[in-house]
């Protein structure tokens, strides 16, 4: 009997109740396309190009989840014959995307980038249900993979599944908020917010409001407590910690930066520095088009600048420390067996042994002789590490008024010397993140600067 199979009775009744919901969900999608009464040109065979309405491809569909959802449910009592599942021959190469991290950082930007191009697309109401239904059926389809149903259906990881599908709709609502006030603008059209502008009083209407919410969300946090087992482990253990030991989803964008920063500055100079940034925001901006409505067109650079922070520096990192960070910290695909034994030797390499050691000038990094005194030393370490201090120099110091004669020149004029270095130190240590894990993927780069004398790294 196989110890850990793809597909049981229970996991092909389970998918069955999903296929049945989102049946559901298409059918009503349906009668909604079916009210608004448009119609396209198909091309049916035997009976050529037919003017058929919009809502007939998405019957048709919505008919095709109902018949596999009775399939499931029929065929449940012989999951060994069942083949409905995900192909065998598609795992490798999904894997081969997400478990190397180059490829897997390139794609969550690339697909950044894809949002902010193709807003005006992808807020298409129908385009998003499109994009909706393939995440359910991909995530439906993975769900007959053994290691992939321990990684997502984990009960830590099951509301980080579900945080994934809010914060893709929310930033779908925000393009769509977005989108539509900047047409109105070009049209000049009232904003969506002045259009419908009633003023509402406190007591009763947003009391009432929240009351419900309250009182909803109450309801769905006790049923989740009930249906799903709180991930409840045993006493603390100094002698047999996890494997691998991960803090809370909300810090495993943090524990990742530890991966490529030394602890004070991952847990340190970093967040003080992005606390400090996001009260010094106010400050610095002096793009006051945008405030209180929505708008892409209007603060393309601020919007861009906070995306590209919270969704590939943030959401993404989460979704790699939560599902693809597995055993001894290695990144696993996910469907990936997690193998305690795997090990990837890693020769990581500061930028001082690549400049003293590994170049064609390179005789061997500079070490003080064993008479040296303090200060002797001192001098041979900042030698040792000068290529790092030259390059931090260059990025921190020589970079933000070069930006500023060239692709920063609007802003240095408008906001002036002291809160344009402000704004472009905060922009440069934020991108210093990604340029960090390209180059430790890259180049197994380990520290720009590197001081172990002093437990200084950079």
């Amino acid at each position: 009997m196989n110890p850990y199979p793809n597909v049981t009775s229970e996991v092909i009744v389970g998918l069955g109740w999903i296929y049945l919901i989102l049946f559901v969900m298409n059918a009503g999608w349906t009668y909604w396309v079916l009210t608004l009464g448009t119609h396209r040109r198909h091309y049916v065979p035997m009976f050529g190009s037919l003017d058929l309405p919009s809502a007939s491809i998405w019957g048709l569909y919505s008919a095709l989840l109902l018949m596999v959802s009775i399939a499931h449910f029929t065929y449940a009592g012989d999951p060994d014959k069942f083949l409905l599942r995900m192909p065998d021959s598609w795992k490798p190469y999904i894997d081969l995307v997400v478990a190397d991290p180059r490829v897997y950082f390139a794609l969550s930007t690339g697909l950044f980038s894809a949002a902010i191009l193709l807003r005006r697309t992808l807020v298409r109401p129908t385009v998003a249900w499109c994009l909706l239904n393939a995440a359910i059926l991909f995530v439906g389809l993975s769900m007959t993979d053994w290691d992939f149903r321990q990684i997502v259906g984990k009960p830590d990881n099951v509301p980080i599944v579900s945080m994934l599908f809010i914060v893709g709709f929310f930033t779908w609502l925000y393009f769509k908020r977005a989108v539509d006030n900047d047409e109105r603008i070009e049209q000049k059209r009232p904003l969506y917010e002045e259009e419908d502008n009633e003023k509402v009083l406190v007591w009763p209407d947003l009391v009432y409001t929240e009351l419900i919410c309250m009182v909803v969300l109450t309801v769905v946090l006790v049923a989740w407590g009930i249906l799903l087992q709180a991930p409840l482990e045993e006493p603390a253990n100094a002698a047999k910690t996890p494997n691998p030991s991960k803090a809370p989803w909300y810090f495993l964008g943090l524990q990742e930066m530890l991966v490529y920063y030394d602890p004070w500055l991952a847990g340190v100079v970093f967040p003080s520095m992005i606390i400090v940034g996001l009260m010094a925001i106010p400050y610095i901006d002096f793009n006051k088009r945008g405030n209180g409505y929505y708008s892409f067109a209007e603060r393309k650079f601020a919007v861009t600048t906070f995306m590209f922070g919270f969704i590939p520096l943030w959401i993404a990192m989460i979704i790699l420390g939560t599902f693809l960070r597995g055993p001894n910290w290695n990144i696993f695909g996910i469907y990936e067996f997690w193998d305690v034994h795997k090990l990837e030797a890693l020769s990581n390499v500061n930028l001082s042994e690549y400049f003293w050691v590994f170049s064609p000038w390179g005789r061997g990094l500079p070490v003080a002789p064993a008479t040296a005194n303090g200060w002797q030393k001192l001098g041979y370490i900042l030698w040792r590490e000068s290529p790092g201090f030259i390059a931090v120099f260059l990025y921190l110091v020589v970079l933000p008024p070069l930006m500023a004669a060239t692709i920063f020149r609007k802003f240095f004029q408008r906001m002036g010397f002291i809160r344009y270095m402000v704004f472009a130190n905060l922009a440069l240590l934020m991108a210093a993140l990604p340029i960090k894990m390209v180059l430790r993927w890259s180049f197994n780069l380990k520290y720009i600067i590197a001081i172990p004398e002093w437990f200084f790294n950079v």
